[in-house]
């Protein structure tokens, strides 16, 4: 793993690069981090994917707010406080437009390294992460070959930048993987989004995990380590089908 920082307007992102052993290039995979932040899990996910043979840029999508310490998703959402605060604080310096925007400079930054091969990478994001992913593939048609949004939320609801109406833009492969206990992503929203998926043509599969949102990463309370297994098997597969083949 190496700590950079991406130039972004007078701003700097801090980003974590993890490369795979031996000799690229390999195929690249940009991660969207879940919304409370870096730390050790997400870092993990990162080490995973590159022992996988992917060259991995994982950005810290709350750059804007300023260096903080690790956060501890059990401490977060069981303090009213400090959960209001980290909506107040960081969730609002990283709106879907302005992730967007930054996503132009992470692509950009992927595609001039001599370690990754040329061509369309795959993304994949967690919690928050799983919206900014599907958007990615909405706004980056042809810079992204592949994505997946592990227990995301508003993925298809009212808003005017809810992902599912960049469906007619995507040329993605798209995986998305919601919970069974989410109020961020009930039925009626899976229905809407696979509707304007398959409306638009675009390759998909959605599921719903018999877990809790949140279950991917292994310090929060709805950390579920047959529901993350069955995450990998899948991100495995969607990735060699369309990053490596």
């Amino acid at each position: 793993m190496t700590r950079i920082d991406i130039a972004i307007g007078d701003g700097r992102c801090p980003a974590y690069v993890f490369r795979p052993s031996g000799v690229g290039p390999w195929p690249a995979v940009l991660v969207y981090m879940d919304g409370v932040g870096i730390r050790p899990a997400m870092l993990e996910v990162g080490e995973r994917l590159a022992r996988g043979g992917y060259y991995v840029l994982l950005p810290d999508l709350f750059w804007r707010a300023g260096p903080y310490a690790p956060m501890d998703p059990r401490e977060v959402f069981g303090d009213p406080v400090r959960r209001q605060h980290l909506f107040d604080t960081y969730f609002a310096r990283a709106t879907p437009a302005l992730v967007m925007d930054d996503t132009r400079h992470f692509l950009d930054y992927l595609a001039a390294q001599v370690d990754v091969r040329p061509g369309a990478v795959g993304v994949v994001g967690y919690c928050m992460g799983g919206l900014m992913a599907l958007s990615a593939a909405g706004t980056y048609p042809e810079r992204v070959a592949a994505v997946a949004s592990f227990h995301g939320g508003r993925l298809a609801s009212d808003a005017p930048d809810s992902p599912h109406r960049l469906a007619p833009k995507m040329k993605a492969r798209v995986y998305v993987a919601g919970a069974i206990e989410d109020s961020t992503f009930p039925d009626e929203m899976k229905a809407r989004l696979e509707a304007a998926l398959r409306e638009a043509g675009v390759a998909h599969r959605v599921e719903t995990y018999p877990a809790r949102h949140g279950w991917v990463l292994r310090d929060t309370a709805a950390y579920d380590a047959a529901a993350t297994e069955r995450h990998w098997a899948a991100l495995t597969e969607l990735f060699a089908a369309t990053l490596k083949a």
